[in-house]
């Protein structure tokens, strides 16, 4: 089969509507399969599924379905050792802390590669269930380290997608190549102040001498924000791109950087025309693409259509939904305010540790038993997905994060100036989803993003509620 036919069979069953990959853990398994028993792509979020995996283990995997999915995994030996480290029979006292994941590292320990590899495979095997519609996987080029076994971990499970963005992912297409072959796979890692360092992964040896499961190449789709990146992934990327996720900076999560940066905050006022992807040269590169940000409604998706998409990737409905992993309060919070017109996203460039721009969505006051309000949270990295990798004097590797204390990022070798305005973001979306950490001075304060568009608001809720499901939003979509 030729490079095209395959090309062509792994994006052919992929439908007009991709629900976005919202992390961490708001687009998790149960949203994904909503979506797929729809006929629909479902995707999970692929950030910090080694911590949301564990910290549901910690709380007595409530339903079994972790335990469920671990009993599907190709080596028990390994399933075993998982469930005896991080599951507590009845789930953790309230009021104690979550025992963190080991922060991933260029040398990841044994430890680390397995729960890597379990945590994805669980999450794809369970968005999976019970339909047959594809399911992908969305990870980003910027939390680089604990991509190799992540990627193992979903292809064990047999995701159909792999969507990336949030920087270019020039290596991913070929790593996917040698993966399913179970061949040994090397990643080059962005380290600062020093010359080429690489991640490798032997996927066999994991077996342990054991039969090595048939695994299938997924679909790559590059997530970019203009043609010129799309232009270099299809001339740089080590194999395949298959399509393209073409998202304009109204979309959720974090942005590709402005053509001119006005600083700190704004309500999308930083962006301009140049930054509006040209989709008449997107469609000219021939492969097939899905549009985002800012086309979460019918109107959207026949816009999309017109202009030679496949269809659409729509983040915000979905994670509003009911089947979504947002805190119950906060997807009401969100969904109220914006019928009322009372919110405003926004494009914060300080925020995220990446340096890139992220929404945010003002939040309403914490529940009872929460922590400060997000303003007043301690600065602390205990989960460290956005550390950055750099050399130190001594020709070792070192990790800092410019959202962690200040003193110690500056010990690091760090600037001041690099931490002005920093969040954490890894524990302020983990408390998004319920999982915030247990402090001293009280639960971990969420943080929200959203997309910039809530357009969708009105009609949806008014056709369905504000409890509405998965399949609401893919009917509203199509009416």
């Amino acid at each position: 089969m030729s490079s095209e036919q395959q090309r062509s069979e792994r994006t052919d069953c992929i439908p007009p509507i991709i629900q976005g990959g919202m992390g961490v853990g708001v687009s998790d398994w149960r949203l994904a399969r909503a979506v797929g028993l729809c006929g629909q792509m479902g995707v999970v979020s692929g950030t910090a599924l080694d911590s949301v995996f564990i910290r549901r283990l910690q709380r007595g995997d409530p339903g079994g379905d972790l335990r469920r999915a671990l009993a599907r995994f190709p080596w028990p030996a390994m399933a075993q050792r998982l469930l005896g480290a991080y599951w507590i029979e009845g789930g953790k006292a309230p009021e104690a802390p979550y025992r963190t994941a080991p922060m991933a590292t260029v040398e990841l320990s044994r430890a680390q590669v397995e729960l890597l590899v379990a945590a994805n495979f669980c999450e794809v095997f369970l968005a999976k269930e019970g339909h047959s519609a594809p399911v992908g996987v969305n990870y980003l080029e910027k939390v680089q380290l604990p991509t190799l076994p992540s990627l193992l971990g979903a292809m064990l499970a047999g995701a159909d997608a792999i969507l990336m963005g949030g920087g270019i992912p020039l290596a991913i297409p070929g790593i996917l190549d040698r993966l399913e072959r179970w061949e040994p796979v090397e990643k080059r890692l962005e380290v600062a102040g020093s010359g080429v360092h690489s991640q490798h992964l032997a996927p066999a040896e994991l077996a342990e001498g054991g039969p090595l499961p048939t695994l299938r190449r997924p679909a790559f789709l590059a997530i970019v924000s203009s043609d010129v990146v799309a232009k270099a992934m299809l001339r740089r990327a080590t194999g395949q791109v298959d399509g393209f996720i073409v998202e304009n900076h109204t979309a959720g999560g974090h942005n590709a950087p402005p053509r001119r940066t006005a600083g700190g905050e704004a309500k999308g006022s930083v962006f301009g025309p140049k930054d509006v992807p040209d989709l008449a040269a997107i469609r000219a590169l021939g492969r097939p693409f899905w549009v985002a940000g800012g086309y979460g409604t019918p109107a959207g998706l026949r816009e999309a259509l017109a202009a030679g998409a496949r269809g659409v990737q729509v983040g915000t409905p979905f994670g509003c939904c009911r089947e979504s992993g947002l805190a119950p309060h906060l997807k009401e919070a969100l969904l109220r305010r914006g019928l009322a017109g009372e919110i405003e996203i926004i494009t914060d460039l300080q925020a995220s540790p990446t340096g890139y721009p992220f929404k945010l969505a003002p939040l309403p006051e914490a529940p009872a038993g929460h922590g400060p309000v997000e303003a007043a949270r301690r600065r602390v990295c205990d989960l460290g997905y956005l550390r950055t990798v750099y050399e130190r004097e001594d020709g070792r590797l070192g990790y800092r994060c410019p959202a962690e204390p200040v003193a110690a990022y500056m010990a690091k070798g760090g600037a001041r100036e690099d931490t002005e305005g920093r969040r954490c973001l890894c524990n302020g979306l983990a408390a998004a989803i319920g999982l915030g950490q247990v402090r001293p001075e009280g639960v971990e304060p969420p943080m929200v993003t959203a997309g910039q568009e809530l357009g969708f608001v009105r009609d949806l809720v008014a056709a369905a509620g504000l409890d509405y499901t998965a399949a609401d939003v893919i009917a509203f979509l199509q009416s």
